[in-house]
């Protein structure tokens, strides 16, 4: 899971000045980014105007995409430090490596959540023999300053809670949506659950009005709170609700439904780092170039994602710059 841009721009974002605080419907556009060898994401957070939902501080969606006669998912080794990231998939498989000595294969439905803490590297691809279709999300999560360095770590869960009601069920597949939590470890008040809507289906889920909130949709055409989201799109939906309405407009609609307490730190995001300073991620910069404090993944076929050049301005966190 990564930001494979030769040239990444920084991004800095944090802090609750720009966070809706009242109900608002602000559609989100995508940008397509290749992703390793063979896959096209739709980059939906951050984006120009929206740097941050909760904790959730980047948002890729892909698929679905035929790889009957494709290698799918190639993502050679890269780091990461301050974050958390979550796979997800709808369709096909990713197998997970990393430098703490994961080896995991995470199919639809399942959480695969890589806490990278103060510093890990991982790869991620499609096995050899793999399912004829690949789509999903891959989601990044900010870690609080008091979190950002601890241990790196993966988890696995195969098994999640299931919220239920008229018309709909919902997998939380991070933090907590009605009253029902996910195992996956989580550092901040969070929300993550994925939603199947019934054909014809017309639901009110309840939410937390301190959450800010986004819709991304999955598949189907998905109306929340009377808004269109087409499949690929996502709906920024500010805070102050304690309901959501959620529609399938044309048959059934599956959407991803991402939120959390609004993030106070301010941040700067580079490449594959979360941080708190220009010179923390020239340093974790120089420690991938030079070999240092990633440690190595084993196993994948391929050479590890060399470190793009740092930006000639200095980077410094500015909250949710707009």
């Amino acid at each position: 899971m990564s930001d494979l841009q030769l040239r990444p721009a920084p991004v800095v974002t944090g802090g609750r000045e720009h966070v809706a605080a009242g109900p608002v419907h602000e559609l989100l556009a995508s940008r397509r980014v290749p992703l390793g060898e063979s896959t096209v994401v739709r980059r939906l957070l951050p984006s120009l105007g929206r740097r941050m939902v909760g904790a959730w501080c980047f948002v890729d969606h892909y698929g679905p995409d035929d790889i009957v006669d494709q290698p799918g998912m190639q993502v050679p080794p890269h780091p990461h430090i301050g974050l958390q990231t979550v796979s997800w998939l709808h369709a096909g498989e990713v197998l997970h490596r990393d430098s703490v000595g994961s080896l995991r294969l995470v199919r639809p439905k399942e959480l695969g959540l890589m806490t990278a803490g103060r510093a890990i590297a991982h790869s991620e691809e499609s096995p050899r023999e793999h399912a004829p279709i690949l789509h999903g999300a891959q989601l990044w999560v900010a870690l609080p300053d008091e979190h950002r360095h601890v241990e790196p770590a993966f988890e696995h869960h195969a098994d999640l809670p299931v919220v239920t009601g008229p018309g709909f069920e919902a997998t939380v597949m991070l933090g907590e949506l009605d009253g029902t939590v996910s195992p996956g470890t989580a550092y901040t008040p969070i929300a993550g659950a994925d939603i199947t809507l019934r054909e014809d289906a017309e639901v009110r889920l309840p939410v937390e009005p301190d959450f800010e909130y986004a819709a991304l949709t999955m598949s189907g055409i998905v109306e929340v709170d009377g808004e269109r989201v087409d499949p690929g799109s996502m709906l920024y939906l500010g805070a102050g609700r304690d309901a959501l309405p959620l529609r399938a407009a044309d048959g059934t609609g599956e959407l991803v439904l991402l939120g959390g307490e609004p993030f106070a730190e301010k941040l700067i995001m580079w490449w594959n780092f979360v941080a708190r300073s220009g010179e923390e991620i020239a340093r974790a910069r120089a420690d991938w170039v030079n070999g240092d404090r990633f440690g190595e993944v084993h196993g994948f076929e391929g050479e590890p994602v060399p470190a793009p050049p740092l930006p000639a301005t200095p980077l410094k966190p500015r909250g949710r710059t707009r």
